[in-house]
């Protein structure tokens, strides 16, 4: 062998090694990001922040939804959450700043420089950025406010005007309006200048030369259309809107009725001064779902998570209702002391008043958690309360023959107490749950009647006065069946 050939052997052993260790790292690399992806993102960022792996946490983060950077935010403490949220992108921090809760929020502002406060502020939507004010402090306004550009600042303060659950509290400004003479061409050409920023192009309104609001194109209809088809063609002039000062809830009832992406916030001389969006819709819709629940438990609505209310804060939003109910119990007490004389001579009716008051209670809470849904979807109003009588007098007298036939066959068999006292007993419940739908079909909407939440009419309150009610049915009946005084 040439001394040619062993140094062509040696440059060819010696590639051969290059390309093994090349190999091996591309192999390291793999079963590395192996190790990361198999890692909780929580863990794999709390591990590069100990390591001071920053490029490393930037690279991790620059695929990830803003809504999931949010919740990784919200587990960090918030030394760590602030370090990592200075990483992020303009865009990105906006979006992220946006979905935080307002707790976090106003961490973030009152540790960041003005310079970074202008920067967010910038770049969030006006609906975004007058939902976060409304949570502030008034120091904080005052300071977000004060690094706002003049223009902006004169918007946000217009907008914070509005009564925080209204309308005009939700809307943005940032929507493309087009004009009726416009050609389906200049239509999108507009749109192309002007629909960069703004929250929504999905659907375009139409506005006279005074802003007023005479119609409605979406996109769609536009690419769709012929170039030079005029935008009068092409809109839909039944245009579902809502006034600035009308109440959120009906925005919901809207948006769920017309299957709305977006709806156009007019005033009282029907100019357009806004939009509304559906995502600031699934907020208000989550958010009114909250406090029917929480009402229908007899508890203060609270807006903070579960979590982050103080044990005297949520005592307090119970504490009322709780007294009220409980002084409301009374009276059932002051019942049964009445029938005394009748329980001493038959003790036995007493076991039988847990079942009784139990079953009103549940017969009324069916009825009135129908009543009070149908009522939130606009399928019931007062207008109706005769047929909804009757309708749940029928369920009732169906419901409560079968309870009674199945509890008169368990007490014979089981309990071996005499006729009279099954009769009383079954008689009893058939009244009572009769009663009981009737009553939890009928409160509900009384109480929209004359406007109250039909909420309040939920389980703990109809309970109650059914327990009164079904006492005092039961002891009638059993006083009049066995003949007692």
């Amino acid at each position: 062998m040439t001394e040619e050939e062993t140094k062509v052997i040696e440059e060819t052993l010696s590639e051969a090694v290059e390309e093994v260790k090349d190999l091996e790292e591309v192999v390291f690399d793999a079963i590395e990001e192996s190790k990361v992806l198999e890692e909780t993102l929580y863990n794999a960022v709390t591990r590069c922040l100990e390591d001071k792996q920053f490029a490393t946490i930037r690279t991790l983060l620059a695929d990830v939804n803003y809504v999931d950077i949010e919740a990784l935010l919200a587990e960090l403490e918030p030394d760590a959450m602030l370090r990592i949220f200075r990483m992020l992108s303009k865009e990105t921090a906006a979006e992220v700043f946006a979905e935080m809760d307002s707790d976090m929020q106003q961490y973030i502002v009152e540790s960041i420089t003005d310079r970074e406060v202008d920067r967010i502020v910038d770049e969030l939507y006006m609906d975004d950025a007058v939902d976060f004010l409304e949570e502030m402090p008034a120091n904080v306004v005052r300071r977000v406010l004060r690094n706002t550009d003049e223009t902006k600042r004169k918007i946000i303060n217009h907008l914070l005007q509005y009564p925080e659950d209204s309308a005009g509290s939700l809307m943005t400004i940032e929507f493309v309006d087009l004009k009726k003479e416009m050609t389906a061409q200049e239509a999108l050409e507009r749109i192309r200048q002007n629909g960069v920023d703004k929250e929504t192009i999905n659907t375009c309104y139409v506005v006279s030369p005074q802003r007023m609001l005479e119609g409605v194109v979406s996109i769609r209809t536009l690419i769709l259309s012929q170039p030079e088809t005029k935008v009068e063609d092409l809109m839909d002039i039944n245009v579902k809107y809502i006034h600035t000062l009308d109440d959120q809830e009906t925005s919901a009832f809207l948006f769920r009725k017309y299957d709305l992406l977006s709806m156009p916030v007019v005033d009282r001389e029907n100019r357009l001064v806004g939009i509304i969006t559906v995502d600031d819709m699934m907020d208000v819709i989550e958010q009114e779902n909250t406090e029917d629940f929480h009402k229908m438990a007899a508890i203060t609505p609270s807006e903070e998570p579960y979590l982050k209310t103080g044990v005297f804060t949520l005592a307090k939003n119970r504490v009322m209702w709780l007294l009220v109910l409980m002084i409301s119990a009374t009276f059932t007490g002051s019942i049964i002391r009445h029938f005394e004389g009748a329980l001493s001579e038959v003790v036995v009716l007493t076991t039988y008043i847990p079942m009784l008051m139990g079953t009103a209670g549940n017969a009324g809470a069916q009825s009135s958690t129908m009543i009070i849904r149908s009522l939130a979807l606009n399928e019931l109003d007062f207008s109706n309360i005769l047929k909804v009588i009757w309708k749940e007098l029928r369920v009732g007298a169906v419901t409560a023959g079968l309870l009674a036939i199945v509890n008169m066959a368990r007490i014979m068999i089981f309990d071996h107490v005499s006729f009279g006292v099954a009769l009383a007993v079954c008689l009893s419940l058939f009244c009572i749950v009769c009663l009981a739908k009737v009553v939890g079909g009928m409160l509900p909407i009384l109480a929209d009647k004359i406007h109250l939440d039909p909420v309040l009419m939920a389980s703990p309150i109809i309970t109650t006065i059914l327990d009164a009610l079904s006492l005092l049915i039961y002891f009638r009946f059993a006083t009049a069946v066995l003949g007692i005084a």
